[in-house]
């Protein structure tokens, strides 16, 4: 098997990881982050929540079944970098239509593998987000160090204007017939601050016909179309830097039934006098601890 670059990827702290480069060569910065799945690395890659961030797997194995057409959450990798244990160059199912480092490199993205990626996700919890810078071309851990740490932040990011619509669309032809209801039980606008297709899969399977709006759009427009009700989508950046999307929910509560997920919860919560605060690190994955309240005991989804 061929053996990529050498690659070097630096937190803020100072702690360096040194690995192999794959996907495409060049540099890449964002916050780094981790996520716990098993699988899903394509829906990952395409979630433009994911925007603006290196993504580290903990799962060792990444690229097992490879990538194809109908498993993108999106147009197109959203991800800054990808940091994984190993990265798999066969392929084994049916379904695939490329490798994962050929998926990373059309999307001009980053990839490192062979770096502890145990340790990077408990660096991570430790200390909590932070900037990382991961390259191929600078390998002087000091230099990259540096360097990270002049890049911005997450906090007063606004990305949601970076991976929204230009346009608003039906979102039928993105669902598929299976998944589109009868005889529709609501029409509904969903705003894009960086919406995942899976979603409008699901909203189309509970009865809904879907318009998708650009993250900019006012609530004005939305309550001239007499839409049943709207849904705040997830996305990238930091959500008291999202004021349009703050407006947009001020306008239409107590107008129409509005819901959210992810940052269009929080900005329901900014809308509505509360204050959101960056946490010292996500969990991101399929596999979420749930406590029952009633019983104490704790169990793990499984995605």
């Amino acid at each position: 098997m061929p053996v990529g670059p050498a690659a070097l990827l630096a937190l803020e702290d100072g702690t360096v990881f040194r690995g192999r480069g794959f996907g495409a060569t060049g540099e890449a910065f964002g916050e780094a982050v981790f996520n716990t799945a098993m699988s899903g690395y394509q829906e990952v890659l395409t979630d433009p929540s994911y925007a603006g961030q290196v993504v580290a797997m903990t799962s060792p194995h990444q690229g097992n079944y490879g990538t194809n057409r109908d498993d993108a959450e999106s147009a197109r990798v959203r991800v800054a970098g990808f940091a994984v244990r190993e990265a798999s160059r066969r392929t084994s199912s049916w379904r695939s239509e490329r490798t994962l480092g050929e998926e990373l490199a059309d999307a001009g993205v980053v990839g490192i593998e062979g770096i502890d990626t145990r340790r990077l996700t408990l660096r991570l919890r430790e200390a909590g987000s932070m900037r990382c810078g991961v390259s191929t071309e600078d390998l002087d851990p000091q230099s990259l160090v540096r360097r990270t740490r002049g890049t911005p932040g997450m906090e007063g990011a606004d990305l949601a204007r970076t991976v929204t619509v230009a346009e608003p669309y039906e979102a039928g032809s993105l669902v598929g017939p299976s998944a589109r209801a009868r005889v529709p039980a609501a029409r509904v606008a969903a705003y894009d601050f960086g919406l995942k297709r899976n979603i409008l899969r699901l909203l189309a399977a509970a009865g809904c016909e879907v318009t998708v709006f650009p993250a900019g759009t006012p609530a004005t427009r939305i309550l001239a179309d007499g839409f049943d009700g709207v849904f705040l989508s997830n996305g990238p950046g930091d959500p008291a830097a999202t004021t349009y999307g703050v407006a947009a929910a001020t306008g239409l509560l107590g107008k129409v039934p509005v819901f959210g997920i992810c940052l269009g919860h929080q900005l329901l919560g900014l809308a509505l006098d509360g204050r959101t605060y960056k946490m010292k690190f996500g969990h991101r994955g399929a596999n979420q601890p749930v406590r029952d309240l009633v019983t104490g005991r704790v169990e793990v989804t499984r995605g």
